[in-house]
């Protein structure tokens, strides 16, 4: 699994992202993981995945029964399960609870992802 930094470009297509003012999605580049997950892969690693928001770049992962797709989010308001896995090859970026707090809560309010 490789890591490295999400870039600007790649959450400003995530449907849930566009909208963040540009400021702010630099901060939140800034601070996302983007990995490459193998089909296969889970997100998780250990317990630094839990308490992170997760969101699939590309790809498609599985999750409950439920197959996640891009746009789609993990963790953040709801707990994550540990056996979502990479159906195909998939990208996911994701952050800590604070940067979730900080930077993409204010936007979204308190409705439901």
């Amino acid at each position: 699994m490789q890591h490295q930094l999400a870039s600007i470009h790649e959450l400003a297509r995530i449907e849930l992202l566009a909208g963040l003012p540009g400021e702010v999605l630099g901060r939140l580049a800034g601070r996302m993981i983007r990995r490459s997950l193998a089909p296969g892969d889970t997100i998780l690693e250990g317990a630094d995945a839990h308490g992170r928001f997760h969101v699939v770049v590309s790809g498609m992962l599985a999750s409950g029964g439920q197959t996640l797709r891009p746009g789609d989010t993990l963790g953040g308001l709801e707990p994550l399960d540990p056996a979502v896995r990479a159906l195909t090859p998939a990208i996911v970026a994701s952050c800590d609870d604070a940067t979730f707090e900080e930077l993409i809560r204010p936007v979204l309010g308190s409705g439901p992802l």
